[in-house]
Protein backbone atom coordinates (compact mmCIF):
# COMPACT_ATOMS: atom_id res chain seq x y z
CA UNK A 1 0.00 0.00 0.00
CA UNK A 2 1.57 3.62 -1.20
CA UNK A 3 -1.47 5.61 -0.36
CA UNK A 4 -3.76 6.10 2.61
CA UNK A 5 -6.75 7.73 2.55
CA UNK A 6 -9.72 6.16 1.82
CA UNK A 7 -11.61 2.70 2.62
CA UNK A 8 -11.06 0.98 -0.79
CA UNK A 9 -6.99 1.78 0.03
CA UNK A 10 -7.08 -1.01 2.60
CA UNK A 11 -8.87 -3.91 0.92
CA UNK A 12 -11.45 -6.06 2.11
CA UNK A 13 -13.12 -3.84 4.92
CA UNK A 14 -14.01 -7.21 6.57
CA UNK A 15 -10.55 -8.96 6.81
CA UNK A 16 -8.59 -6.06 7.92
CA UNK A 17 -11.04 -5.47 10.96
CA UNK A 18 -10.39 -9.27 12.00
CA UNK A 19 -6.67 -8.33 11.60
CA UNK A 20 -7.04 -5.29 13.34
CA UNK A 21 -8.37 -7.21 16.18
CA UNK A 22 -5.43 -9.85 15.95
CA UNK A 23 -2.82 -6.26 15.93
CA UNK A 24 -4.66 -5.81 19.29
CA UNK A 25 -4.07 -8.75 20.71
CA UNK A 26 -0.72 -8.00 20.51
CA UNK A 27 0.71 -4.84 19.46
CA UNK A 28 4.24 -5.76 19.09
CA UNK A 29 4.26 -8.78 17.09
CA UNK A 30 6.08 -7.47 14.35
CA UNK A 31 8.18 -4.88 15.34
CA UNK A 32 10.57 -6.14 13.69
CA UNK A 33 8.78 -4.38 10.02
CA UNK A 34 10.03 -1.40 10.80
CA UNK A 35 13.27 -1.87 11.95
CA UNK A 36 15.63 0.91 10.69
CA UNK A 37 12.65 2.54 9.05
CA UNK A 38 11.41 5.89 9.27
CA UNK A 39 8.29 7.67 9.80
CA UNK A 40 7.52 11.39 9.21
CA UNK A 41 4.51 12.82 10.55
CA UNK A 42 4.01 16.46 9.32
CA UNK A 43 1.48 18.47 11.00
CA UNK A 44 -0.14 21.71 9.37
CA UNK A 45 -2.92 21.65 11.89
CA UNK A 46 -2.92 20.79 15.84
CA UNK A 47 -3.49 17.84 16.91
CA UNK A 48 -3.41 15.03 20.39
CA UNK A 49 -5.09 11.86 19.39
CA UNK A 50 -3.91 11.97 15.89
CA UNK A 51 -0.33 12.12 17.22
CA UNK A 52 0.13 10.30 20.31
CA UNK A 53 -1.82 7.59 18.64
CA UNK A 54 0.08 7.55 15.27
CA UNK A 55 3.82 7.95 17.09
CA UNK A 56 2.75 5.23 19.32
CA UNK A 57 1.99 2.56 16.45
CA UNK A 58 4.76 3.42 14.84
CA UNK A 59 6.98 2.68 18.02
CA UNK A 60 4.86 -0.33 18.31
CA UNK A 61 6.49 -1.49 14.80
CA UNK A 62 9.85 -0.74 16.14
CA UNK A 63 10.26 2.80 13.44
CA UNK A 64 11.94 5.93 14.69
CA UNK A 65 9.70 9.01 14.48
CA UNK A 66 10.16 12.50 13.59
CA UNK A 67 7.46 14.79 13.81
CA UNK A 68 7.45 17.74 12.15
CA UNK A 69 5.10 20.85 13.24
CA UNK A 70 5.14 22.85 9.97
CA UNK A 71 3.65 26.16 11.98
CA UNK A 72 6.27 25.77 14.45
CA UNK A 73 9.18 23.92 13.41
CA UNK A 74 9.90 25.17 10.07
CA UNK A 75 10.00 27.46 7.78
CA UNK A 76 6.94 28.88 6.33
CA UNK A 77 5.77 26.92 3.77
CA UNK A 78 3.96 28.26 0.44
CA UNK A 79 1.56 26.16 -1.51
CA UNK A 80 0.23 27.93 -4.44
CA UNK A 81 2.14 27.43 -7.34
CA UNK A 82 2.86 31.07 -9.07
CA UNK A 83 3.36 32.98 -6.26
CA UNK A 84 5.40 35.74 -6.18
CA UNK A 85 7.08 34.57 -2.73
CA UNK A 86 7.74 38.23 -1.81
CA UNK A 87 5.61 37.91 1.14
CA UNK A 88 6.75 36.15 4.68
CA UNK A 89 6.50 32.52 3.20
CA UNK A 90 10.18 31.51 2.80
CA UNK A 91 10.28 28.24 1.47
CA UNK A 92 7.73 26.29 -1.33
CA UNK A 93 5.99 23.00 -0.60
CA UNK A 94 7.72 21.66 -3.60
CA UNK A 95 11.11 21.84 -2.64
CA UNK A 96 10.38 21.42 1.29
CA UNK A 97 8.19 17.93 -0.06
CA UNK A 98 11.23 16.03 -2.04
CA UNK A 99 13.65 17.55 0.97
CA UNK A 100 11.16 15.50 3.61
CA UNK A 101 11.84 12.29 1.57
CA UNK A 102 15.12 12.27 1.79
CA UNK A 103 14.90 11.93 5.21
CA UNK A 104 12.57 9.29 5.99
CA UNK A 105 10.66 6.00 4.23
CA UNK A 106 6.80 6.99 4.96
CA UNK A 107 5.11 10.08 5.52
CA UNK A 108 1.85 10.68 7.65
CA UNK A 109 0.09 14.68 6.66
CA UNK A 110 -2.73 16.54 8.33
CA UNK A 111 -4.01 19.56 6.38
CA UNK A 112 -6.94 20.50 7.05
CA UNK A 113 -10.33 22.54 5.12
CA UNK A 114 -8.99 26.73 4.45
CA UNK A 115 -12.37 27.18 3.71
CA UNK A 116 -11.42 29.28 1.23
CA UNK A 117 -12.07 27.32 -2.00
CA UNK A 118 -14.10 24.24 -2.27
CA UNK A 119 -12.31 22.72 -5.78
CA UNK A 120 -8.88 23.64 -3.73
CA UNK A 121 -10.23 21.81 -0.54
CA UNK A 122 -11.40 18.91 -2.38
CA UNK A 123 -9.04 18.19 -5.07
CA UNK A 124 -6.75 17.72 -1.46
CA UNK A 125 -3.61 19.65 -3.22
CA UNK A 126 -1.37 19.74 -0.19
CA UNK A 127 -1.72 15.31 0.44
CA UNK A 128 -1.89 15.06 -3.43
CA UNK A 129 1.25 17.25 -3.44
CA UNK A 130 3.17 15.25 -1.31
CA UNK A 131 1.90 11.76 -3.01
CA UNK A 132 3.27 12.96 -6.23
CA UNK A 133 6.31 15.14 -4.82
CA UNK A 134 7.73 12.83 -2.15
CA UNK A 135 8.68 9.55 -3.15
CA UNK A 136 7.61 7.91 -0.28
CA UNK A 137 4.37 6.19 0.84
CA UNK A 138 1.75 8.37 1.75
CA UNK A 139 -0.74 8.42 4.58
CA UNK A 140 -3.89 10.46 5.96
CA UNK A 141 -3.90 11.78 9.35
CA UNK A 142 -6.70 14.05 8.06
CA UNK A 143 -6.81 15.89 5.11
CA UNK A 144 -9.57 19.14 3.86
CA UNK A 145 -11.86 16.42 3.18
CA UNK A 146 -11.52 13.07 5.40
CA UNK A 147 -9.91 11.39 8.21
CA UNK A 148 -9.76 7.48 7.63
CA UNK A 149 -7.82 7.11 10.84
CA UNK A 150 -10.71 8.17 12.64
CA UNK A 151 -13.24 6.04 10.26
CA UNK A 152 -11.34 3.17 10.80
CA UNK A 153 -11.25 2.96 14.42
CA UNK A 154 -14.79 3.79 14.50
CA UNK A 155 -15.58 0.84 12.81
CA UNK A 156 -13.57 -1.73 15.14
CA UNK A 157 -14.95 0.31 18.02
CA UNK A 158 -18.14 -0.79 16.57
CA UNK A 159 -17.52 -4.09 16.08
CA UNK A 160 -16.14 -4.35 19.11
CA UNK A 161 -19.29 -3.14 20.93
CA UNK A 162 -22.41 -4.63 19.04
CA UNK A 163 -24.64 -6.27 20.18
CA UNK A 164 -26.61 -7.58 17.06
CA UNK A 165 -25.10 -8.65 13.72
CA UNK A 166 -26.78 -5.66 11.80
CA UNK A 167 -26.36 -2.60 14.10
CA UNK A 168 -28.13 0.46 13.27
CA UNK A 169 -25.68 3.51 13.18
CA UNK A 170 -26.92 7.17 12.90
CA UNK A 171 -24.57 9.79 12.24
CA UNK A 172 -26.16 13.10 13.72
CA UNK A 173 -25.05 16.86 12.75
CA UNK A 174 -24.91 18.47 16.42
CA UNK A 175 -24.56 22.49 16.82
CA UNK A 176 -20.59 24.05 17.64
CA UNK A 177 -19.49 27.79 17.77
CA UNK A 178 -16.88 27.23 14.67
CA UNK A 179 -17.10 26.58 11.25
CA UNK A 180 -15.90 22.50 11.61
CA UNK A 181 -14.28 21.07 8.57
CA UNK A 182 -16.18 17.57 6.73
CA UNK A 183 -13.60 15.09 7.23
CA UNK A 184 -15.04 13.38 10.33
CA UNK A 185 -18.19 12.58 9.10
CA UNK A 186 -17.24 12.26 5.20
CA UNK A 187 -14.77 9.17 6.11
CA UNK A 188 -17.80 8.07 8.72
CA UNK A 189 -20.18 7.90 6.28
CA UNK A 190 -17.65 6.53 3.14
CA UNK A 191 -16.25 3.85 5.75
CA UNK A 192 -20.09 2.49 7.41
CA UNK A 193 -21.02 2.62 4.01
CA UNK A 194 -18.42 0.12 3.09
CA UNK A 195 -20.26 -2.31 6.09
CA UNK A 196 -23.44 -3.93 6.11
CA UNK A 197 -24.62 -2.19 9.07
CA UNK A 198 -27.91 -0.07 8.79
CA UNK A 199 -26.76 3.41 8.26
CA UNK A 200 -28.59 6.91 9.02
CA UNK A 201 -27.16 10.19 8.32
CA UNK A 202 -29.44 13.24 10.53
CA UNK A 203 -29.21 17.01 9.72
CA UNK A 204 -30.46 19.71 9.55
CA UNK A 205 -31.37 21.04 5.60
CA UNK A 206 -28.36 22.46 4.24
CA UNK A 207 -25.97 20.69 5.73
CA UNK A 208 -26.32 17.39 3.18
CA UNK A 209 -22.67 16.27 2.80
CA UNK A 210 -20.89 15.47 -0.21
CA UNK A 211 -22.72 12.32 -2.16
CA UNK A 212 -19.47 10.76 -2.95
CA UNK A 213 -19.02 9.83 0.48
CA UNK A 214 -22.67 9.59 1.77
CA UNK A 215 -24.27 7.49 -1.27
CA UNK A 216 -25.69 4.29 0.18
CA UNK A 217 -27.13 5.66 3.37
CA UNK A 218 -30.22 7.16 4.25
CA UNK A 219 -30.43 10.83 5.24
CA UNK A 220 -32.93 12.72 7.05
CA UNK A 221 -33.73 15.90 8.46
CA UNK A 222 -35.74 14.79 11.92
CA UNK A 223 -33.15 13.81 14.00
CA UNK A 224 -35.95 11.94 16.18
CA UNK A 225 -36.83 9.78 13.59
CA UNK A 226 -33.66 8.94 12.96
CA UNK A 227 -32.10 7.82 16.82
CA UNK A 228 -35.05 5.66 17.01
CA UNK A 229 -33.91 2.00 17.22
CA UNK A 230 -30.37 3.23 17.18
CA UNK A 231 -27.84 0.94 18.29
CA UNK A 232 -24.92 3.77 17.89
CA UNK A 233 -25.12 7.27 17.93
CA UNK A 234 -22.15 9.14 16.79
CA UNK A 235 -22.24 12.81 17.33
CA UNK A 236 -20.35 15.00 15.07
CA UNK A 237 -20.32 18.77 13.63
CA UNK A 238 -19.52 20.04 10.61
CA UNK A 239 -20.25 23.51 8.34
CA UNK A 240 -21.68 23.61 5.20
CA UNK A 241 -20.67 21.48 2.15
CA UNK A 242 -23.42 23.27 -0.28
CA UNK A 243 -22.68 26.34 -2.59
CA UNK A 244 -23.15 29.00 -1.65
CA UNK A 245 -22.29 28.53 1.79
CA UNK A 246 -19.53 26.23 2.04
CA UNK A 247 -17.71 26.25 5.25
CA UNK A 248 -20.36 28.64 6.96
CA UNK A 249 -22.24 28.42 9.72
CA UNK A 250 -26.33 28.40 8.80
CA UNK A 251 -27.16 26.36 11.94
CA UNK A 252 -26.75 26.60 15.69
CA UNK A 253 -29.96 25.14 16.53
CA UNK A 254 -29.14 23.26 20.06
CA UNK A 255 -31.90 21.11 19.64
CA UNK A 256 -29.74 18.94 17.93
CA UNK A 257 -27.66 18.36 20.79
CA UNK A 258 -27.37 15.19 22.26
CA UNK A 259 -29.13 14.32 25.65
CA UNK A 260 -30.25 11.82 27.77
CA UNK A 261 -33.73 12.38 26.09
CA UNK A 262 -32.59 12.14 22.87
CA UNK A 263 -30.45 8.70 23.68
CA UNK A 264 -33.79 7.35 25.66
CA UNK A 265 -35.21 7.34 21.54
CA UNK A 266 -32.38 4.85 20.46
CA UNK A 267 -32.26 0.89 21.84
CA UNK A 268 -30.28 1.62 24.67
CA UNK A 269 -27.41 3.06 21.74
CA UNK A 270 -23.61 3.70 22.45
CA UNK A 271 -22.41 7.14 22.53
CA UNK A 272 -19.56 8.20 20.00
CA UNK A 273 -17.51 10.83 19.06
CA UNK A 274 -14.52 11.38 17.84
CA UNK A 275 -12.80 14.16 20.46
CA UNK A 276 -12.15 17.15 21.22
CA UNK A 277 -16.07 17.72 21.66
CA UNK A 278 -17.88 21.11 23.28
CA UNK A 279 -19.44 19.40 26.03
CA UNK A 280 -23.17 20.42 26.52
CA UNK A 281 -23.42 21.80 22.84
CA UNK A 282 -22.74 18.58 20.79
CA UNK A 283 -23.68 16.45 23.63
CA UNK A 284 -24.15 16.52 27.83
CA UNK A 285 -22.76 15.43 30.46
CA UNK A 286 -24.77 13.08 31.49
CA UNK A 287 -24.30 11.32 28.25
CA UNK A 288 -20.77 11.88 27.52
CA UNK A 289 -20.20 9.95 31.17
CA UNK A 290 -22.52 7.54 30.41
CA UNK A 291 -21.39 4.02 30.92
CA UNK A 292 -22.80 3.75 26.78
CA UNK A 293 -20.21 6.24 25.90
CA UNK A 294 -17.34 4.70 23.57
CA UNK A 295 -15.74 8.13 23.14
CA UNK A 296 -12.52 6.84 25.24
CA UNK A 297 -12.74 3.08 23.65
CA UNK A 298 -12.46 4.76 20.50
CA UNK A 299 -9.91 7.18 20.93
CA UNK A 300 -7.50 4.16 22.07
CA UNK A 301 -8.56 2.06 18.98
CA UNK A 302 -6.67 4.89 17.15
CA UNK A 303 -3.33 3.31 17.97
CA UNK A 304 -4.45 0.05 16.21
CA UNK A 305 -6.43 2.29 13.28
CA UNK A 306 -2.80 3.36 12.38
CA UNK A 307 -0.63 0.26 13.06
CA UNK A 308 -2.94 -1.99 10.81
CA UNK A 309 -2.15 0.82 8.73
CA UNK A 310 1.77 1.27 8.77
CA UNK A 311 1.69 -2.58 8.67
CA UNK A 312 0.48 -2.85 5.37
CA UNK A 313 2.45 0.02 4.05
CA UNK A 314 5.97 -1.68 5.79
CA UNK A 315 5.16 -4.88 4.37
CA UNK A 316 4.85 -3.16 0.96
CA UNK A 317 8.24 -1.70 1.25
CA UNK A 318 9.84 -5.44 2.27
Amino acid sequence: MKVFQHVNDIGDLKATVKEALKVKQNRFAHKDLGENKTLLMVFFNSSLRTRLSTQKAAMNLGMNVIVLDVNQGAWKLETERGVIMDGDKSEHLLEAIPVMGCYCDVIGVRSFARFENKQDDYEERIFNQFVKYSGRPVFAMETATVHPLQAFADVITIEEHKEVERPKVVLTWAPHPKALPQAVPNSFAEWINATDYDFVIACPEGYELDEQFTHGAKITHDQDEALRGADFVYAKNWSCFRDPNYGKIISKDMNWTITAEKMALTRNAHFMHCLPVRRNMIVTDEVIEGERSLVIPEAANREISCQVVLKRILESLA
